[in-house]
């Protein structure tokens, strides 16, 4: 993962726990190890709002479920995601995602500054107040107890099954309880012990295990019981009808985001925009989308379209990935590409003529052997094709292949013309042509102006420079998450 430069102090926090660690290594063995990590755990790095909006970009640690944030159909969706977007916008920054699925680790990486905001499922407890600061709770939720019905419950009248259930936390003496390690719903077990007289037990999961995976091997008779958040057991009873979620073990709880204890600012500004969302429709129709929404959550689950399940983005990855090995490129960067172009759909037009997966004009298809622009392979082909000419172009320009391929992107969304131009308006101002990034791409956005488009080293002309900028980022930003997503790898990539 390229990281990226934070405060001055983070840098020395780090560079004391890493010594401390590799210290610990030789003399204190595992226990050392444990109280290093707990150290870091609890000394959070100092990064603020105002930092983060110097950076530029908020980066969120999420967790990879079909609530929080997954991509469908090549569209990166989610609770989480949906909001954390617009909180982003909110800041004026971009925003970045972190897969984490361990809560630990997810803390652990908030406090050590490799993320601003744990935006998990989050049940807020006092144990978790001791090392984060929760944000305006977003929710309000029971913990259930998730059991598998009778295996002939559709022949049984209700109070048949309810026999045979648990509807009682007393029945869950001597019970075995599969819960994910350091959730709350471990704290809750350990309560309701307590509360019944008699022992819960509980048997801990690794920390990466997904609670939906936990209710999938309830519903798959591997294990008997586990517990969910409400909302989410909700969500999961429409993928699995022979799970049972109406036995509550806690009264409601709240349910938020985490950012670390001495970042005031960031905490404020989140809780402020939080109230403010919760007064509009917009808020609860986000909600509802991923928790009331039954029908269109089962078609989600279920699609191999969708990465919750999967590893395909649309019925055309087998001809985006031939056509990615000729151009070198991971064939998750093209499919970016052609999301952006035409959100896999082969019948896509639009205002100015272009038509097809790579919305290529009739003239540029044809030269590069497409003979129906609306096939699927023809399409890719050809764009394919163009894309090989705009790097052949940039090659001697721009020889750092990272530079180029931004350049490339934009060429293949403007034409290179303006490109050209934005290179020449870069040299004459002092900026270096060979650079995207707040160079070219910054006097690209000023040929929407007079003084630059009639500027006579100016052959192209008047160009809404905006739009080409945003192309650019946009399609390096989806092709980070699909290849986190897809691929498992780092999502803060050197773009």
């Amino acid at each position: 993962m390229s990281m990226i430069v934070f405060h001055h102090r983070h840098i020395n926090t780090s560079l004391l726990v890493s010594l401390l660690f590799l210290i610990g290594c030789v003399q204190g063995g595992p226990d050392r190890d444990r109280e290093l990590r707990e150290a870091s755990y609890q000394t959070p790095v100092i990064f603020d709002l105002e930092q983060i909006q110097a950076r530029g970009s908020l980066i969120a640690i999420v967790d990879n479920s079909s609530t929080s944030y997954f991509v469908y159909k090549g569209q990166p969706m989610g609770y989480e995601y949906e909001l954390l977007s617009l909180l982003a916008d909110e800041l004026e920054v971009d925003l970045k995602l972190d897969i984490t699925e361990d809560i630990d680790e997810a803390i652990e990486k908030l406090n050590r500054g490799e993320g601003d905001i744990v935006a998990h499922n989050l049940t807020v407890t006092k144990k978790r107040a001791e090392t984060i600061a929760f944000t305006e709770h977003l929710s309000l939720e029971k913990q259930v107890l998730v059991q598998r019905k009778p295996d002939n419950w559709r022949r049984m009248k209700l109070h048949q099954i309810d026999q045979q259930l648990v509807r009682d936390p007393l029945q869950l003496i001597g019970k075995e309880v599969r819960v994910r390690k350091s959730s709350s719903f471990v704290t809750r077990l350990q309560h309701l012990s307590e509360e019944i007289g008699g022992d819960v037990i509980i048997l801990e999961e690794p920390g990466n295990v997904e609670v939906e995976s936990l209710i999938q091997r309830v519903a798959d008779g591997e294990i008997e019981y586990t517990v969910a958040d409400e909302n989410v057991a909700k969500v999961n009873s429409t993928y699995y009808s022979n799970i049972d979620i109406s036995t509550a073990i806690s009264f409601s709880q709240r349910i938020a985001w985490g950012v670390r204890k001495n970042a005031p600012d960031l905490h404020d500004v989140v809780d402020i925009w939080l109230r403010k969302m919760k007064k509009r429709t917009s808020y609860y129709t986000i909600y509802d989308k991923y928790f009331k929404s039954p029908k269109a959550s089962l078609k989600r689950k279920n699609s191999m379209y969708s990465s919750i399940v999967g590893n395909q983005l649309s019925p055309y990855d087998s001809l985006i990935m031939k056509g990615a090995t000729e151009l070198n490129w991971d064939w998750e960067l093209l499919a970016a590409l052609v999301y952006q172009e035409s959100k896999f759909d082969p019948r896509a037009e639009s205002w100015a003529g272009a038509a097809g997966l790579m919305q290529l004009l009739p003239g540029t298809a044809a030269m590069y052997g497409a003979r129906n622009i609306y096939d699927p392979e023809q399409s890719i082909t050809a764009g394919v094709g163009y894309l090989k000419w705009l790097d052949k172009l940039w090659q001697p320009k721009i020889p750092d292949s990272g530079e180029r391929l931004k350049f490339v992107l934009a060429s293949y969304n403007v034409g290179q013309g303006h490109v050209l131009d934005a290179r020449k308006l870069s040299s004459k101002y002092g900026k270096d042509p060979r650079l995207w990034d707040e160079n070219v791409a910054y006097y690209l956005e000023m040929k929407s102006k007079p003084e630059f488009y009639n500027d006579p080293i100016v052959t192209a002309g008047y160009c809404r420079g905006l739009e080409p900028v945003r192309y650019v980022r946009e399609i390096l930003h989806r092709y980070e998450m699909y290849r986190q997503l897809l691929s498992k790898e780092p999502l803060l990539s050197s773009f």
